[in-house]
């Protein structure tokens, strides 16, 4: 397969994912503000509003667990990128006040009814 249609099947796989988590979030009574915000920092997958707290959302999709469970990839320095992320969101929103840092973990294959999701709350 060529590094374009890889790429592509990432990308496609990755939007499914996050389909998933939106879903799974508004079942759970958030409120989806935006999905693939990007700001000067870096994308944050997914913002949503819980209560009084905006939460931004990192999002990861595996079809299997052959390179680890997909909250692994969530590393200290990809919480540091999304930290700033979220800060740079929230200069730009300055009526915001209190946020927190969430990551779904998604496992299952595109076109799956009922993958595996976890929610992990303030992961910072």
């Amino acid at each position: 397969m060529a590094k374009f249609e890889k790429d592509n099947h990432r990308q496609i796989f990755g939007a499914w994912g996050e389909m998933q988590a939106a879903a799974y979030l508004e079942k759970q009574g958030l409120q989806i503000l935006a999905r693939n915000y990007r700001t000067s920092k870096g994308e944050l997958d997914i913002i949503a509003r819980d209560g009084n707290a905006l939460v931004f959302i990192e999002v990861k999709t595996r079809q299997n667990l052959d390179f680890g469970y997909p909250e692994e990839a969530v590393t200290p320095t990809k919480i540091g990128h999304l930290v700033e992320a979220a800060e740079s969101y929230m200069l730009e929103h300055l009526e915001e006040q209190s946020w927190r840092l969430d990551v779904i973990a998604i496992e299952g294959k595109q076109g799956q009814e009922d993958p595996k999701i976890e929610w992990f709350q303030d992961v910072r």
